[in-house]
């Protein structure tokens, strides 16, 4: 059996940071706060070691909340619903929630039919999210070893059960997921982490961090090849998040800050 591989990660040469905008920077700050919210003082005094002006930011979250990814009531900003749910698949990426294996393997057929191309990509987006990987075309599965809930209008798509391949569980899992080169990955970002001073590229780089962890298959240990870098990955991203909270409940010295109140 050929896996078709969906659940690619960077690789160790793509994983310089992105350059950063205000939008992308306020994303980040607000998906990585709880509530994901924040008067505009607090943004302005975050933005400001990232060299992003005043007038830059105020006219980002204008047009963020004109988008929809943002809401602003009475100074404060406050993620959408639809990034709200993106906000949940970071916490579950950094805090993935799993169970004692018992060496059963989820596993979902995809039953509908006639839909266009748009449709099954969504479909596909979605399994992937869910941390299955596809066995076949319409043949998605992985180790049983995670606590959640299926979305309920997966259920009108697919049939899912639980199975015990025939195949070794670590010659397939490996089949299934590019595992090397997602250690390859981390273990890079670990590195850059460890030699950053600059606030800006520490930043870009816990983001490039996060967006490789959503990507982690959250497999048994007894699946992944040793040494497996993510909860090192997790660790250094918990700690980096608590300092960056701490730094936003701290209140500005007395007369900084007024005109971001205006």
């Amino acid at each position: 059996m050929r896996s078709t591989r969906t659940n690619a990660s960077q690789s160790p040469t793509d994983i310089e940071p992105r350059p950063l905008s205000a939008r992308s920077v306020v994303l980040s700050l607000l998906l990585g706060v709880h509530p994901p919210e924040l008067p505009v003082r607090d943004l302005v005094r975050s933005v400001e070691p990232f060299g992003i002006a005043d007038s830059t930011l105020r006219a980002a979250l204008s047009r963020m909340v004109a988008g929809g990814d943002l809401h602003r009531a009475d100074g404060v900003y406050r993620l959408s619903e639809r990034l709200l749910e993106r906000q949940r698949r970071q916490d579950d990426a950094v805090h993935p929630r799993t169970r004692a294996w018992d060496g059963s393997w989820e596993t979902v057929v995809v039953t509908a039919t006639g839909r266009g191309p748009a449709e099954r990509a969504e479909l596909r987006a979605e399994l992937s999210r869910l941390r299955l990987a596809e066995l076949r075309e319409g043949v998605w599965l992985r180790p049983a070893n995670l606590r959640r809930s299926w979305p309920a209008h997966l259920t009108e798509l697919t049939q899912r059960f639980t199975a015990r391949p025939e195949q070794p569980a670590r010659a397939l899992a490996a089949s299934l997921w590019p595992l090397d080169d997602w250690a390859d990955t981390a273990g890079a970002l670990l590195a850059r982490v460890a030699r950053l001073e600059r606030p800006a590229d520490r930043f870009a780089t816990f983001t490039a961090i996060v967006r490789h962890l959503v990507t982690d298959p959250v497999l048994p240990d007894e699946l992944l090849p040793t040494p497996w870098p993510a909860p090192a990955l997790r660790a250094v991203y918990t700690d980096y998040q608590r300092e960056v909270t701490e730094a936003l409940r701290c209140e500005p010295a007395p007369g900084k800050g007024s005109a971001a109140d205006e």
